[in-house]
């Protein structure tokens, strides 16, 4: 059974990778990884690293890895949103029918806080939506 790895592999992090050769060809058999750069997702940046320098075609394919990461990303927070909506209704049940007056009086400040803001966020964006269709800018 032959084990096939990648050419690079990455170690995800907060705002991207470390990027790593993978190095198979040494003596005893073993594998190597071998930094060779840190990718940045947000501004696409890859700074070279360990004195290594990334081919031509590990750049590109740290660039392919960064904006198949960013898709990720993005989905991922979608999905937290959606995530946040049915928090919302579990919490309304949750007030409506199993809380205590202590436990509203615990997290109901800081609830219609958050709520509020949202609210303000989200009205604002769709009345600058609506106006932007209309050609009011």
């Amino acid at each position: 059974m032959t084990l096939s790895l990648p050419d690079l592999y990455f170690r995800v992090k907060d705002n991207g990778a470390s990027v790593f050769r993978v190095v198979t060809d040494t003596r005893q058999n073993r594998m190597d990884l071998v930094q060779i750069a840190n990718a940045n997702v947000r501004n696409g940046e890859i700074r070279p690293q360990g004195g290594e320098t990334p081919t031509e075609t590990e750049a590109a394919q740290i660039n392919a890895w960064i904006e198949k990461r960013r898709d990720e990303l993005a989905a991922r927070h979608l999905q937290d949103i959606d995530r946040t909506v049915d928090f919302l209704n579990q919490s309304t049940q949750w007030a409506q029918s199993k809380a205590t007056d202590e436990e509203l009086q615990a997290v109901s400040d800081r609830l219609l806080l958050a709520m509020h803001d949202l609210r303000t966020v989200l009205v604002r964006k769709k009345a600058d939506k609506l106006m932007k269709d209309r050609g009011e800018d």
